[in-house]
């Protein structure tokens, strides 16, 4: 029998100023290709339909982030560590 994803993380507050914030972890029993971690996730904040900053990992492509249209990787280290950069890059872009 195969092992299943575990949804670990699932939140979405949208804020007085129209700006969203979704978080999704999933912990995978394997990692992604890509990836050397377990989880896969994807971590949106976006304002009047603009994404500002994303985090996320595909199968293939690994951890990445995207701040105000620009693509660059991202050193995974922790699911700690992914909220904290992420809060850090959604207050400096003015969350």
């Amino acid at each position: 029998m195969r092992a299943k994803a575990t949804l670990a993380l699932d939140k979405k507050e949208t804020f007085s100023d129209g700006s969203i914030v979704q978080i999704v972890v999933w912990d995978l029993p394997v990692p992604l290709m890509g990836s050397r971690h377990r989880y896969k996730y994807s971590l949106y904040f976006g304002k009047n339909g603009v994404c500002l900053v994303r985090y996320d990992n595909e199968r293939g492509k690994g951890d990445h982030r995207h701040i105000n249209g620009k693509e660059e990787e991202y050193s995974f280290v922790s699911i700690s560590s992914l909220l904290a950069d992420f809060w850090n890059d959604v207050e400096r872009m003015g969350g």
